[in-house]
């Protein structure tokens, strides 16, 4: 059980909290729709177009390293599994 906040500061770092969640929540999905986008493309053995993608895909994971949504190795990973996946399917 959550308690609601009393005075006036929790007040105003709850609301704080909640936009920045509602923020995280929205880039974190933009993030998936990308990634489950190569992911597609890579199963219906579109390789080129994957890799067309990839360089929007990075610049996402890149973005939400520099704010702090994902950590610099988490979003690494991502981009050479993404990549290692492409050329598999070529």
């Amino acid at each position: 059980m959550t308690l609601m906040p009393i005075t006036k500061s929790a007040k105003k770092a709850l609301r704080g909290s909640e936009k920045k969640r509602l923020f995280n929540v929205n880039k974190k999905e933009l993030i998936n729709k990308a990634v489950k986008k190569v992911k597609k493309l890579v199963a219906e053995k579109k390789g080129k177009e994957a890799l067309a993608l990839m360089p929007e895909v990075q610049k996402i994971l890149d973005k939400s390293v520099k704010t702090g949504l994902l950590k610099l190795n988490a979003a690494s990973r991502k981009k050479s599994r993404l990549v290692a996946m492409i050329k598999k399917a070529n």
